[in-house]
């Protein structure tokens, strides 16, 4: 049997996580909305036209899955409820949603790119991989019906040109997908744009993962493309370091320094100056002094 939050707890919730979202930047002035279970057809849900960092519970809307609206304050619900609506429909585990626009993951859903590169074993686990669903009008009912295929296979998806959109077993799940959307997102990013290179898990270490994530009970967030062999088995060590297989040892950059007779103090190895250069060196800047002298 599903344990329901009270509406005191659900609408106490929906206000900290909307808080959470202006905090970190997944949402500007009206942005987002949120939504909790607390029965088995009804949800309390944010108003529309409220900054998510300022709300009060006295402001949420109660409504039925039928879209019929029970209880509201002076607002209405967001014209993106219809989403929120067709989530729980299509999700019958489902118990609450997030949606916003994260930045990072806004630009991929912009960009028409999916969140599925086999890298970041956090994200195969928790979340899985992130769909790109095609645009439609925000508020309009093109977007429920773009996502209802899927929702009872994904824990989250990117609406093209629009934002993320997030759902879980409890409000707090929903939100760490949400997060978790963003951070997998940035990863991504870093790895492909910046670094410029990414060692792509094998097969067998996804299986591995996805062993896991079904051990945790959770069935739902897709595969992504595995490589056939995996590239991320060997330690990688600077030539310099200071780990040795005969034991810690410190070393200085190059050869190992020899005792120094240098008038400069400075170590006499390989990569040291010698007298003559030391000389010459000290010969060009006094030239250039006196040049400058002149």
């Amino acid at each position: 049997m599903k344990r329901y939050p009270t509406d005191a707890e659900a609408k106490k919730m929906i206000v900290e996580i909307g808080r959470r979202m202006y905090m970190k930047n997944f949402v500007a002035a009206n942005d987002g909305n949120i939504s909790c279970k607390v029965d088995d057809d009804i949800i309390w849900t944010t108003p529309t036209g409220v900054s998510k960092g300022f709300m009060s519970e006295d402001e949420m809307v109660k409504m039925r899955l039928d879209g019929t609206i029970l209880h509201q304050g002076e607002r209405g619900p967001s014209s993106e409820a219809k989403m929120h609506l067709r989530i729980y429909n299509e999700g019958k585990d489902v118990m609450a949603v997030c949606h916003a626009h994260p930045p990072i993951s806004t630009s991929f859903a912009i960009a028409g790119m999916s969140l599925d590169k086999a890298i970041y074993p956090e994200a195969l686990v928790n979340l899985g991989t992130v769909p790109c669903v095609h645009y439609e009008a925000p508020g309009s009912q093109g977007i429920p019906d773009s996502i209802a295929p899927y929702v009872r296979d994904y824990n989250a998806l990117l609406l093209a040109n629009h934002g993320a959109v997030a759902w879980g077993s409890s409000l707090m799940e929903a939100w760490y997908r949400l997060e978790s959307t963003e951070h997998y997102a940035m990863v991504i990013m870093y790895t492909g744009n910046i670094i410029g290179r990414a060692n792509v898990l094998s097969c067998d270490q996804v299986s591995e993962l996805i062993a896991i994530r079904e051990r945790m009970g959770i069935t739902t967030g897709g595969i992504p493309a595995c490589a056939a062999k995996p590239t991320n088995t060997q330690d990688v060590v600077a030539g310099h370091s200071p780990v040795d297989p005969g034991g810690p040892k410190l070393k200085t950059w190059g050869e190992t320094p020899a005792a120094s007779s240098s008038p400069c103090g400075c170590a006499a190895g390989s990569d040291a100056l010698s007298e003559a250069e030391l000389k010459e060196i000290t010969r060009a800047v006094v030239a250039r002094l006196a040049q400058g002298k002149q």
